[in-house]
C-alpha cells in the first residue's frame, strides 16, 4: 500500500513549483532560483497592459504566462507558480478585463498572445 501511494499519492513536482513570486502593495517580481533569473517586476502602478502568452514548449517549459507589462519593465508569471492565482484574482477585477480572451487562451496549444486589459483602450473610451 505504502508503494502505491508514492508512486501514485503524490504530484510530481511541476518546473512552474521552482518559480518565486514576491506580491508587495507596490510591487509584483518573479524569480527562479535554480536558473537564477529574475523573469520580471513591476510596480502596480506601472503596468498598463496584461496578456496572457501561451507557447508551445509544454510541457518542458511553463507554456502560459501571465505578463504584466509597463512602459520601461514587464514581469512574466507562469501559470502553475504560487503566487499566479493570487495576480490573476486582483487583475482579473480591473475594469475592462477580457474574461472571453482568458478563455481562449487556456484552449490554446499554439503560440499566441491573447490581450487581458489595457489601460490606453480604457483611456480612449
Amino acid at each position: 500500500m505504502n508503494l502505491l501511494k508514492r508512486l501514485f499519492g503524490a504530484k510530481a513536482p511541476q518546473l512552474e513549483d521552482s518559480y518565486v513570486v514576491t506580491i508587495t502593495q507596490e510591487t509584483i517580481s518573479v524569480y527562479h532560483p535554480q536558473w537564477l533569473t529574475l523573469t520580471g517586476s513591476i510596480k502596480w502602478d506601472d503596468i498598463h497592459t496584461i496578456l496572457l502568452i501561451n507557447t508551445d514548449e509544454g510541457p518542458w517549459l511553463p507554456d502560459v504566462w501571465l505578463t504584466l507589462v509597463g512602459d520601461d519593465n514587464r514581469c512574466m508569471i507562469p501559470q502553475g507558480a504560487k503566487g499566479f492565482e493570487d495576480i490573476y484574482d486582483i487583475v482579473s477585477k480591473y475594469e475592462g478585463f477580457n474574461f472571453e480572451n482568458a478563455a481562449k487562451s487556456m484552449s490554446c496549444t499554439d503560440n499566441a498572445e491573447f490581450m487581458l486589459w489595457s489601460k490606453r483602450e480604457l483611456q480612449k473610451t
